[in-house]
């Protein structure tokens, strides 16, 4: 077994560990707030808003293409089991649809229905207000350009 690498130049052991404490703290506190308001507003948790809103962002040009199950696994922090059960549960709600792919009768499509985008429409405001609230609004416009940027490099690995 390998040792890990050592710390960037000039950052102490100590401060790594402060840093850390610190982003789990404020993901944490965020998360939480998201969590109840979306809860509150919508009657969504937290993955439900990303399921949808990750449908929303990659049905391409064709609303009704949909998207494998399968390419959500990855963005989407959840087991493969666990999406399908929430996937199961958003179509029982009515906000998406499934069905099987022409090319690939293995494969299962999920497409937002119109009351999908409606929800996530509500859900998105919900999500912005509470992200502004809770940590764009504590930070100046710079440090909300270095927090993405930074964050968008550790995030794409």
């Amino acid at each position: 077994m390998t040792a890990p690498p050592p710390p960037s130049a000039g950052v102490s052991e100590h401060a790594c560990a402060r840093a850390w404490a610190a982003l789990t703290a404020a993901h944490a506190r965020v998360a939480s707030q998201l969590t109840a308001a979306l809860q509150r507003e919508c009657g969504l948790a937290i993955t439900d808003f990303e399921i949808l809103l990750r449908l929303d962002a990659g049905h391409g040009a064709d609303h009704g293409a949909g998207q494998r199950i399968g390419d959500l696994t990855g963005p989407i922090r959840l087991s493969q089991p666990a999406l399908s059960r929430a996937v199961a549960r958003l179509a029982g709600r009515g906000f998406l649809t499934r069905s099987g792919s022409p090319a690939d009768a293995r494969c299962v499509l999920v497409t937002l229905t119109p009351a999908g985008r409606d929800v996530l429409a509500t859900a998105a405001g919900v999500h912005a207000s509470v992200i502004n609230e809770a940590l764009l609004g504590r930070i100046s416009p710079a440090e909300q350009e270095v927090l993405a940027r930074v964050l968008a490099r550790v995030a794409d690995g």
